[in-house]
């Protein structure tokens, strides 16, 4: 089946979807005349509750500069900064500011939600702190089993004096914006959170990972001060794996005329035909005023040089009062450059609705052209180019930050990905971030887009559509995934839910196909309904059985391998939560790197496969527990340095020749005991020497290592790479001094001075040579002037207990790093790291001028 760039046929319009309750849906439903006074907030927040969708809304990249009236230009202010905080309690309302304190419930009468809200409220004992925020980060980790999945942080039933959060943020807004219609966007909250604006209740979120709206057009004080406040619950989970707590992704306001395209309206698509491409534009206008308004849509394809290639014009419409409609246009590109893993190119659609005589909403939606198509026997094709799908499974919290990453962290995980050959990510297992998607699409990254909630409740396809409608512009995303391991994936009830799910998928979405990742019941309940079928682990025979069953299903791997090792180490080691970080550990139903990637490797039917996981994460200690607190999964610590296995993957996933020696050569006190020794190569023949004297040659097999073992002497160990006979690349590992110096490496140099830019200081110890000593754990001191601050540390170690959000950390296996945020002036953000015994290292980062983004 050929799929385009993003649709094929059907397009949705604005109020086909689940969504929630505006003044116009309720004109329309005949709830309210129009020109009626609007129904009281609370009743439309609650409608909008039970219909468990924030209405549509334009696409999040920042507005287009357009022509007309600077008071119906649209805004979309960030909201990150400068937020109150305080822990509550899910036990004592006096501890919780009284909420659901007393004979009448926070609900009773409108305008007194929560104290907090009260504009007199003293909120001078709350912290201030920037968003992204994770609390649980900041808290310290407790040894109790009923935490283990979760990263031992103190959250749930058992913890209520930690497990509810607080945030409060004030702002004035001017009374020119009475007349306008504004809304919040949160991009991510986690979790159960209740929304309030000067003590209106907004709405209830009770989703983690899924984005939502509030419509504050009402109750918003025009000409002085707002009080917005949140009250997070953190106290059950979602998952099984760490989540963090708090508003960990961005907040925005939203200010637009009456007249406007809403949330998600803009939806572009694709056909590719030769050098030229057909775009079909899609745009909702929704109209929430008491008069028909008769527009336009002018839409403008340019590509990454600013350079237009394309410019359509509507005819003029007439949208009815508190309602919406949905202009269709087409435009050709020609000479279009595609979107692909190699060469990721981006088009925007710069889109202005006119009326009356000038334009009275803009913005811009980010998309590529590229085609997709499946074949039962060959894979995944994209533009035409069968691809094999190298993927990782990812968690989205990183060392230092828990969960609320900072927009660059994103394009640094991403990167790593890519260096090390990956061409795919999957969202495991809820929707991502937003910045995670804009990063994949800018850097080549195909996503598996998961849902958190596999379901055909009212909840459940809510939480999807919002994914799908958010989403479906980004050409990363070449499938949809709507759920993994489910208990129900067997049944037939599953496959009723699954079938409900992929109708709407459908309807929103025509071009891409569904999964669901099966770790069993393969054949069974909803395997007859996904377009995917989704391998979570099996075997060779297991998979071959089904392929001769299923011979025109569609395949991949959607969760394989969970080999498990920890960077740096080479024997086991349960006391201190270690593992060898030789391809050799996984539990009872994974696998190693090589067996998984040379079964699927040599079956063109399977499309390829997502390892378990890219990125080591908080939670599922897996094999171990206490003292551990991270997994073991991952290819890359949760700092973002490799393992071994990594470079198992570069040889074999990448095309570049890759030569990796291991481990290193530190073994004193065990002189003349075998040490074993491995390679990682894609290279014809590797010779091993150690202190210039051949341990022998051996010729590369596909998709497996070499191995050696060594007497351990002191002095250096070397590898040779001979392709077609002649040495094309040598590696050494050399037995080091002892430690000397800190090393500081930035992954930039040079960064933003946003107030949200980052960089990531790798810190290194290395002896009077400069080699870093890969054994050394001296306890490293930073200290941060200049024009930044300190955000977080890690260092990859699965046991540490050291707090993220201090100045000390101790380095792990001769590694820690730190990540610093720029502040809002330009200069130097200036890093020192110190350790006793050792000599200090200095760093300067440029922190260069720039225009912030639009905040409030």
């Amino acid at each position: 089946m050929q799929h385009n760039a993003f649709g094929i046929s059907t397009i949705p319009t604005g109020s086909d979807a689940m969504g929630t309750w505006s003044r116009r849906d309720l004109i329309k439903g005949g709830l309210l005349a129009a020109g009626a006074t609007l129904v009281p907030e609370p009743t439309r927040a609650m409608l909008a509750n039970a219909a468990g969708l924030a209405s549509a809304v334009h696409d999040d990249a920042p507005p287009a500069t357009s022509a007309g009236a600077a008071e119906s230009a649209r805004e979309r202010l960030l909201l990150d900064f400068d937020w109150r905080f305080h822990l509550g309690n899910a036990d004592d309302p006096a501890q919780d500011f009284g909420f659901a304190q007393g004979n009448d419930g926070p609900f009773a009468k409108t305008g007194y939600l929560f104290a907090p809200g009260r504009a007199d409220f003293d909120a001078g004992a709350w912290r201030t702190v920037d968003l992204p925020h994770d609390w649980a980060a900041e808290l310290p980790f407790v040894n109790d089993p009923d935490l283990t999945s979760h990263g031992f942080k103190p959250l749930g039933r058992k913890y209520p004096d930690t497990s509810i959060g607080w945030y409060r943020k004030t702002f004035t807004l001017p009374a020119g914006d009475e007349g306008r219609c504004l809304w919040l966007e949160f991009d991510g909250v986690y979790r159960n959170c209740i929304v309030s604006l000067n003590g209106v209740y907004l709405t209830n979120a009770v989703s983690g990972y899924a984005p939502f709206r509030a419509d504050i057009t009402d109750m918003a004080r025009y000409g002085g001060e707002n009080v917005l406040v949140v009250r997070v619950d953190a106290t059950e989970n979602e998952g099984w794996f760490y989540e963090g707590a708090g508003i960990y992704r961005h907040v925005w306001l939203v200010k637009t005329a009456p007249v406007h395209v809403p949330q998600w309206g803009t939806y572009v698509t694709a056909d590719v035909r030769g050098r030229e491409a057909r775009v079909s534009l899609h745009t909702t206008i929704a109209n929430d005023s008491d008069a028909a308004a008769a527009c336009r849509v002018v839409s403008r394809i340019v590509d990454a040089a600013g350079t237009t290639r394309a410019t359509v014009t509507s005819p003029t419409v007439t949208v009815p009062a508190w309602s919406d409609t949905t202009v269709d246009q087409t435009a050709t590109i020609r000479d279009a450059e595609l979107w692909s893993i190699e060469t990721p190119h981006l088009y925007r659609v710069l889109t202005a609705i006119e009326s009356a005589g000038r334009v009275v909403d803009d913005g811009e939606t980010r998309f590529g052209v590229r085609t997709m198509h499946w074949d039962a026997e060959r894979g995944f094709f994209l533009n035409g180019r069968r691809v094999e799908l190298k993927g990782t499974c990812n968690h989205q919290d990183h060392a230092g930050v828990g969960s609320a990453l900072p927009d660059r962290l994103q394009y640094y995980r991403v990167a790593k990905l890519k260096e090390m050959g990956s061409n795919a990510y999957r969202t495991s297992h809820n929707p991502p971030t937003p910045e995670l998607l804009d990063a994949c699409d800018a850097l080549g990254m195909l996503v598996l887009d998961e849902t958190r909630m596999f379901a055909s409740s009212a909840e459940g396809l809510s939480q999807l559509e919002r994914l799908i409608r958010r989403d479906r512009n980004h050409p990363s995303v070449f499938c949809w995934s709507i759920g993994n391991e489910e208990p129900l994936q067997g049944t037939p009830e599953g496959a009723r839910m699954a079938t409900s799910m992929k109708r709407l998928a459908r309807r929103l979405d025509p071009s891409r196909p569904i999964t669901e990742a099966m770790n069993g019941s393969w054949g069974e309940g909803l395997s007859a309904v996904v377009d995917v079928q989704g391998f979570n682990y099996g075997d060779a025979a297991r998979i071959d059985a089904y392929h001769t069953k299923f011979p025109k299903q569609w395949s991949m791997g959607t969760e394989v391998g969970s080999t498990v090792s920890t960077r740096g180490i080479y024997a086991n080691d349960p006391e201190r939560g270690y593992v060898e970080a030789y391809d050799t550990q996984f539990p009872p139903w994974a696998a190693t790197a090589e067996n998984w990637w040379s079964t699927y490797d040599a079956r063109a039917f399977l499309a390829g496969g997502f390892v378990w996981t890219g990125f080591d994460y908080r939670g599922e200690p897996t094999p171990y527990a206490w003292p551990c607190v991270n997994s073991h999964f991952g290819i890359l610590d949760t700092c973002g340095f490799p393992k071994d296995n990594f470079y198992y993957y570069r040889a074999w996933w990448g095309d570049q020749p890759v030569l990796h020696l291991f481990p290193h050569w530190n073994w004193t006190g065990r002189e003349g005991e075998p040490i074993r020794v491995w390679v990682h190569s894609n290279l014809e023949r590797v010779e091993l020497f150690l202190n210039g004297r051949s341990l022998g040659a051996q010729t590369v097999t596909r998709n497996q290592h070499l191995e050696w073992n060594v007497p351990y002497a002191p002095g250096t160990l070397e590898a040779r790479g001979f392709s077609k006979g002649t040495q094309v690349l040598t590696t050494k590992r050399e037995t080091t001094g002892a430690p000397a110096r800190l090393e500081l490496v930035p992954d930039r140099a040079a960064i933003d001075a946003d107030g949200e830019d980052v960089a990531v200081v790798e810190v290194r110890v290395v002896d009077a040579q400069g080699r870093v000593v890969p054994d050394a754990g001296p306890t490293v001191e930073f200290a941060i002037s200049g024009m930044g601050r300190l955000i977080g540390l890690g260092n990859g170690d699965p046991s540490d207990h050291d707090p993220d959000k201090g100045t000390l950390r101790r380095a792990f296996n001769g590694r820690c790093a730190a990540i610093v945020q720029a502040s809002k002036s330009p200069g130097d953000l200036h890093v020192s790291a110190s350790a006793r015994g050792l000599g200090p290292a200095t760093l300067a980062i440029a922190c260069r001028p720039v225009t912030p983004r639009p905040a409030l």
